[in-house]
């Protein structure tokens, strides 16, 4: 499997990484180890969790995993904190994160985070103390690199300034939700990503199973699939996404991967991986099976007419001010090199 580092100054890791939201949830032990294993075998390095992941049980599964196989030093382990703080905490405060990051230890039995993701934004704590506790964890020997997740641009500009001019840790990659479907990314937060080196880990490259085809516009999905068992999930959510706008981008996905002689998630991810910044992508399943298809993308790589046909049609358009103006009468570029 191809690598790539994560921006400037983080570890090298496999081009797909593996997703374990489905652990203890969806997918049980045996079945996640499975997956491990495939992963694994088919050249992956990358493996992404969080503490609220089955409530822990995530983290744990891995560990154990890990331990069964003599240890998980030849792999980049990543996992979050924020959304689970114990009791009396805010989510990115030190009280937090200290004990956060000591229990994700302890349930994933290493002693050190390769890559610690904070979770998202918290607006009751202020940027400096999340990154002095990440820089004091870093000098613990705790955690090795430092990212985030779900944030705007202006929050990430915020904390790379911060990080500059305090003497902090900055992020080394942020963990956006991207993919053909959900572009919004590219207005603010991929532009100033671009500009500080931070590399991209996008989540949900298939739009929730969208971008494989599976989902119509003549009936709402029913039965084991995310969105037949919840079909208001979030920004996945079938009735947001039951557009003119999804079908055009399905038509042309399926026309490039027919060409192919490919599924349709292939094509979606080759696309994914070619975008600017994007270092890894993480893959999320519920069996081997699904698993397994994904991982054989890993060697489609897109002639560039077809890129550009893809990120026409699921192209959403800038806003006339400020971004228009500003690629009009100042030269900014991002968004005329992203497509958007």
């Amino acid at each position: 499997m191809p690598t790539a580092p994560l921006g400037r100054g983080g570890p090298v890791v496999s081009r797909m990484a593996l997703g374990t939201m489905t652990f203890g949830v969806e997918t049980d032990e045996a079945e996640a180890h499975r997956q491990l294993d495939m992963f694994v075998d088919h050249g992956g390095t990358f493996i992404d969790t969080a503490d609220v992941y089955a409530g822990g049980g995530s983290e744990e599964i891995i560990g154990r995993w890990g331990r069964a196989r003599g240890g998980m030093g030849d792999l980049v382990v990543a996992t979050k904190g924020r959304f689970g703080p114990p009791a009396g905490s805010t989510g990115a405060s030190r009280r937090a994160l200290v004990r956060c990051v000591d229990a994700s230890l302890r349930r994933l039995q290493i002693e050190a985070i390769d890559l610690y993701f904070v979770h998202g934004w918290d607006k009751d704590v202020e940027v400096a103390e999340t990154l002095a506790t990440l820089r004091d964890l870093v000098a613990a020997g705790k955690i090795h690199h430092v990212a985030w997740s779900n944030l705007s641009g202006w929050q990430l500009e915020r904390i790379v300034t911060t990080a500059r001019l305090g003497g902090y840790p900055s992020p080394v990659c942020i963990q956006p939700h991207y993919n053909m479907l959900e572009r919004g990314a590219e207005l603010e937060l991929i532009p100033c990503a671009l500009e500080a080196g931070i590399g991209l880990t996008p989540w949900s490259p298939l739009g929730g199973g969208w971008l494989t085809g599976k989902y119509g516009a003549q009936s709402r999905p029913s039965g084991a699939t995310r969105l037949g068992e919840d079909p208001n999930r979030g920004v996945e959510a079938y009735d947001l996404r039951n557009t003119e706008r999804t079908y055009a981008v399905l038509d042309a996905v399926r026309t490039i991967a027919e060409r192919h002689g490919r599924p349709m998630s292939h094509v979606a991810l080759a696309w994914l991986l070619s975008r600017p910044g994007v270092a890894s992508i993480l893959l999320g399943a519920r069996t081997t099976t699904q698993l397994k298809e994904n991982l054989d993308a890993a060697d489609l790589v897109l002639a560039p007419e077809d890129v550009q046909a893809l990120t026409a049609v699921s192209a959403r358009g800038v806003p006339a001010y400020p971004y228009q103006f500003l690629q009009d009468w100042a030269g900014v570029d991002h968004w005329a090199r992203l497509g958007t």
